[in-house]
């Protein structure tokens, strides 16, 4: 055969792009089948034709006969034969696919036969790995093929309705039937069928043995040769780690294992070689399951020992098979153990190293790609090997395959990995000087000294070494994007046409120029192929199909302190999940991604949670030691003190008080408290949380902080809401003050976690804390503003109304009269102006306003049976009015008037409210001045600067919420307003007989025991000293509803009615209408001085000021009586 005729020839049977498209079609194919099965071993997922009882004996005979199957017998299939062609037809043509398949890589191992290609992995690699990777997987194809359970029964079942549909038999199922049949034994047909290949093969597999060895070594070998360490030897720090055999460095373990045992196992009986049976027995001492797709895997060594058996003659190997099993069973545990042992600490120097000198990734690029394929191949042997444990061994071995430092080696896997992406420049930057500084001028010289080059050889080696060339670093600093795709294709190429029989440029004799090539091949994956080298040698997609596993690693390593700070490596790992889909099964797309976005979501979710719980213990705690330092514990020391002066000789040493902080004090750090280790734990885990600002999982992007951030959320708010500790039942809830310190000391501890994870913690005090201050939070439950409305409102004011509670002014506090547990909370610690400073800061002036609306609701209530009771007495009230000058017509028109104690009393109740909703406001007032002065006198100027009137009614409004006072109160008006009568001038006068009414029956107090004058509170026992602020503001706000702009007038109106009233009292006979007389009398002086419209001066004109100071003293002259009785 002449040169030209053979180079046209080998050129034609692209064997290189056969190669890549026939592997590539052998993973679908793959896919397809494992999916096939999966489907069939599924009850809920197998096709329900399969299932059906009915035509049970149908697929019995069907499996019976398989192929010869006739369709007579079938009668219990032709009503739905169209549903089951439908229904099986995916099925039927991925075995007919796989048929085709089959066919197709017959055709190509004879080509390479009759080629008589020459395989060596360490001279021609990717020819030669792309062979065994297509001999491995047509291998593992037909080994699953005989494990698919329902095969003959889907093709039977198939192969049937279409005979009954179509009157023949599917043209493809012959063959497939026979297929089906012969490889029922796989290993069998296959070691027949690859007779004629074994020469080939042979070449290819012996040319293992200088890289299988030197890759199957110990840890103890690792750590002897100190291996994937850049400081071993400091002087060659900068220099490019390279070898002789690149591409070889980073092939996987268990794809090398698979040629050997694979290969092997069909071409026996080449096991009588030294060099094979040494590789044979090393790769079956390995472990004691072989993958063959996904998590799908065989107990190879009773596999293989079932076909010997059927072999004369190999009792010698299969008891070789035994003693390999027993030997993976005992020690092939312990030396993966160690290896990844090894390599934890390996990854973790290269990824600290490189965190610090990433410049190092460009000499240095090798070292990390041969650290992640060694550790990825570690991490698939411990997965596949703890999903199937040796059969019946317990013990050590099992102990093997439990791995709680695997997060670690799946972070430093990760770290890595992010290294690469980050710095991917810097290589690109480094490679793309090397190859076009030095691989281009060395390979021109090479290709210089060759004695024969043909054209087409000729013709590639130039393109080769004309790309490299015109390489510069200018195409990197543009982002260029770079595709060195065809400069690969052609080297497989050339291998392919250097590598057969006969030809005039042999590689055997070219030894160095296929290494230097080679590696080149490397030096261009670095500028445009990172992505997919670091597929190859550290994808972890694989998880996917271990999900168990994966998840119990998971929780193990989030109970694991230890290991917290790498648990960030599983949700990064679910990134991976999309690399192990494939376009000839595009339907399991859609379920993987599903999957991988529940996974992370998930992970995240419990990684968050947990941080979360941590940080609500020390919360807890930090509360409790907080409300260790409040005064009403120093109460007991005080007692202890007292008891200890006057203690007996003969008693016993008191039990000592632990004082707040004494946890402080410490012996020796070594030991460590149950808050040191929260503390630990926590920043462990705010490490991993923090590590990534983001994790993306197909199209979509996760990020760990917002996940925290919402659980922080989350909890802070309910734990809001809890340290309030509101029970209805008892009426029992937190005092302001008390909530105000575990809310600080909650927040203390939330503020410090800024320093573990990059999340801005004020956002979430803001978003809770003011939901706090509104009636309901986002979730739809109940506020701390609320439920201290609630209790203010409807537990503590309904108390004071019932008795036994007095408004003390003096005090500015509500104080309990009753002896102490006659009622179940004392008023004044809840009341008092420090209480409501702190639930001012609590809620805020929004809250305050929440609080300040319902009491006004209540007001509002009261006001509108008032206005009842007022149209009642309508026409005693006009008559009242207009006689208050006549003595004898108003006591006798007064004895008509009906329910004067109601009045009265709802009076008291509005005054009641009003005089908590003043101190309220004062200390939401003392909170702001604090809090924003500057803001607060700039309110204060706009309110002194105010037209009078306010015809906006916007000033007041922001001076109200401020917690200033206002001639009207805003709040007041605006619920009054929505009772107003629809006549303005109805409205105008059922107010002025109102405060007709109220007026005239002010005498009937001084009848009451309770209205006596307590000048040590400033305030009468039974809480009419309330009414003057009641009087003021209801007819204050009443009076501006009604627009007439008569409040003066009506208010000295007022002042007349009830001055007069009084008078009458003078001259009074009846001992019990004059009982507190002096007492009433004061209430007169209280109205005036509150009030913004009345003066002095007008009392004095009504009622004789010398009245007033002389009850003054009578006052305080019966207290000082009773108090000394």
């Amino acid at each position: 055969m002449s040169t030209m005729s053979r180079s046209l020839n080998i050129s034609q049977q692209k064997l290189a792009e056969k190669l890549i498209i026939l592997n590539d079609r052998g993973i679908g194919m793959l896919t397809r089948i494992y999916n096939i099965k999966k489907a069939c071993g599924d009850a809920k997922s197998k096709p329900a034709f399969l299932s059906d009882k009915t035509l049970e004996s149908s697929i019995k005979h069907i499996v019976r006969r398989f192929p010869n199957i006739d369709v007579k017998g079938l009668q219990a299939i032709t009503n739905i034969r169209n549903e089951i062609i439908k229904s099986l037809s995916l099925y039927y043509y991925t075995f007919v696919d796989l048929l085709d398949f089959k066919d197709n890589v017959c055709e190509l191992l004879n080509v390479m036969d009759a080629c008589q290609v020459t395989l060596d992995l360490t001279l021609n690699f990717e020819l030669t790995k792309n062979y065994l990777d297509l001999v491995t997987t047509y291998i593992s194809l037909m080994v699953l093929l005989s494990r698919v359970e329902d095969r003959k029964a889907v093709l039977g079942l198939f192969n049937a309705a279409h005979e009954m549909v179509h009157n023949q038999i599917d043209q493809s199922f012959p063959r497939l039937g026979q297929l089906i049949v012969d490889y029922d034994a796989p290993l069998k047909k296959l070691s027949e069928e690859f007779l004629p290949h074994q020469k080939v093969l042979m070449n290819a597999l012996n040319s293992l043995w200088h890289v299988y060895p030197a890759r199957n070594l110990t840890a103890e070998h690792w750590r002897s040769e100190q291996k994937l360490s850049l400081v071993s030897n400091p002087a060659l720090l900068l220099k490019p780690s390279e070898t002789n055999t690149m591409s070889c460095e980073y092939l996987s373990l268990e794809s090398l294992e698979r040629w050997i045992i694979f290969g092997f196992a069909i071409c026996h009986q080449m096991l009588q070689q030294e060099h094979a049976n040494k590789m044979w027995v090393s790769a079956l001492e390995s472990g004691w399951v072989l993958a063959l797709f996904r998590d799908e895997v065989i107990y190879i060594h009773s596999y293989i020992q079932s076909f010997f058996d059927g072999i004369k003659g190999y009792g010698k190997r299969i008891s070789e098979v035994k003693d390999c099993y027993h030997h993976a069973v005992q020690r092939a545990g312990y030396k993966h153990r160690e290896r990844r042992k090894f390599l934890r600490t390996a990854l973790k120097e290269l990824g600290l190293i490189l965190t610090d000198q990433p410049g190092l990734l460009g000499p240095k690029a090798l070292l990390i790609f041969i650290g992640l394929c060694y550790s990825r191949d570690e991490v698939f042997w411990l997965l596949r090997h703890n999903d199937n444990p040796p059969q019946k061994v317990k013990g050590k071995v099992t102990e093997d395959l439990v791995d709680r430092q695997l997060p670690e080696l799946l972070f430093h896997m990760e770290e890595l990995r992010a290294l690469v992406r980050k710095y991917s420049q810097v290589m690109q930057r480094y490679y793309v000087q090397y190859l076009s500084g030095f691989d281009a001028v060395a390979l021109n010289l090479m290709m210089q000294n060759l004695q024969v080059c043909p054209e087409d050889e000729s013709v590639i080696l130039s393109s080769l070494c004309n790309t490299a060339a015109s390489l510069n670093v200018k195409q990197v600093e543009d982002n260029e994007l770079f595709d060195f795709r065809a400069f690969r294709l052609d080297w497989f190429r050339l291998q392919a046409y250097t590598s057969v029989a006969k030809t005039p440029l042999n590689l055997v004799d070219q030894r160095e120029l296929a290494q230097f090539i080679d590696k080149m091949v490397f030096h261009t994956k670095m500028v445009d192929n990172l992505d997919e080298i670091m597929v190859e040698t550290s994808d972890l997609s694989l998880f996917c199909f271990y999900n168990k596993i994966f998840e119990s690693q998971f929780h193990m390593c989030l109970e694991f302190p230890a290991q917290n700070r790498y648990i960030i490596a599983f949700p990064l790992i679910c990134s991976h999940f999309q690399n192990c889909t494939h376009e000839l099964c595009p339907e399991e797309r859609h379920h993987i991604r599903e999957r991988s976005l529940s996974v992370v979501n998930i992970f995240l979710d419990e990684m968050a949670k947990e941080a979360k719980n941590i940080i609500t213990t020390i919360c807890d705690e930090q509360c409790t030691m907080s409300d260790k330092l409040l005064p009403k514990h120093c109460a007991q020391t005080i007692a202890q003190l007292a008891n200890r002066k006057k203690k007996d000789k003969n008693k016993k040493n008191p039990i000592e008080i632990v004082k707040p902080g004494a946890e402080s004090y410490r012996k020796t750090r070594e030991e460590l408290t149950t808050m040191d280790k929260l503390h630990m734990a926590l920043t462990e885990l705010c490490f991993a949380i923090n590590y990534c600002s983001k994790v993306n999982v197909w199209e979509y992007t996760f990020a760990p902080r917002e996940y925290l951030h919402q659980h922080l959320e989350t909890r802070f708010s309910k734990a809001l809401v809890g340290m309030v500790m509101f029970n209805q039942d008892t009426s029992e809830i937190a005092k302001p003050s008390e909530l105000l310190v575990s809310v600080r000391a909650y927040m203390n501890v939330l503020q410090t976690v800024e320093n573990y994870v990059h999340i801005d913690i004020t956002r979430v005090f803001n978003n809770c804390l003011l939901q706090q201050t509104q009636n309901m939070d986002t979730h739809g439950e109940k506020t701390i503003a609320s439920l201290y409305t609630q209790w203010y409102s409807e537990i503590l004011l309904r108390r004071v109304s019932a008795g036994s509670i007095c408004f003390s002014m003096n005090q500015k506090a509500f104080v309990s009269l009753s002896a102490e547990g006659a009622i179940p909370f004392n008023a004044e610690e809840y009341s008092d102006i420090n209480e409501l400073r702190s639930l001012a800061e609590l809620i805020g002036p929004y809250g305050m306003k929440l609080l300040s609306e319902t009491l006004m609701w209540h007001i509002a209530s009261q006001v509108q049976e008032l206005k009842k009771l007022v149209v009642q007495n309508k026409e005693v009230l006009q008559m009242l009015r207009t006689n208050f000058d006549k003595p004898d017509i108003m006591r006798e028109q007064f004895k008509r008037l009906q329910h004067v104690d109601n009045v009265l009393q709802r009076m008291t109740i509005i005054g009641v409210i009003l005089s908590f909703r003043q101190i309220a406001q004062e200390s939401l007032l003392d909170v702001l001045e604090r809090r924003i002065p500057f803001l607060i006198s700039s309110i204060k100027d706009f309110q002194q600067q105010l037209p009078s009137g306010d015809p906006m009614k916007v000033i007041s409004e922001m001076c109200s919420a401020a917690g200033l006072s206002c001639k009207v109160d805003p709040t007041l008006a605006s619920a009054l307003r929505q009772h107003k009568a629809e006549l303005e001038e109805e409205e105008h006068l059922i107010v002025c007989l109102l405060m007709v009414f109220v007026a005239v029956s002010l005498p009937r107090l001084a009848r009451s025991e309770g209205s006596f004058y307590r000048p040590s509170l400033e305030g009468h026992a039974n809480n009419i000293h309330c009414m003057a602020p009641a009087i003021n503001h209801i007819f204050g706000a009443l009076f501006t509803i009604c627009g007439q702009g008569d409040i003066e007038d009506r208010m000295k109106e007022f002042l007349a009615l009830a001055s007069s009233s009084l008078l009458r009292l003078g001259q009074e006979t009846d001992k019990e209408a004059i009982r507190n007389r002096e007492s009433v009398y004061l209430l007169l002086d209280l109205i005036v001085q509150e009030s913004p419209f009345l003066t002095m001066d007008l009392l004095e004109s009504c009622f004789p000021y010398v009245l007033i100071r002389n009850a003054y003293h009578e006052v305080y002259k019966q207290e000082q009586m009773l108090l000394h009785s």
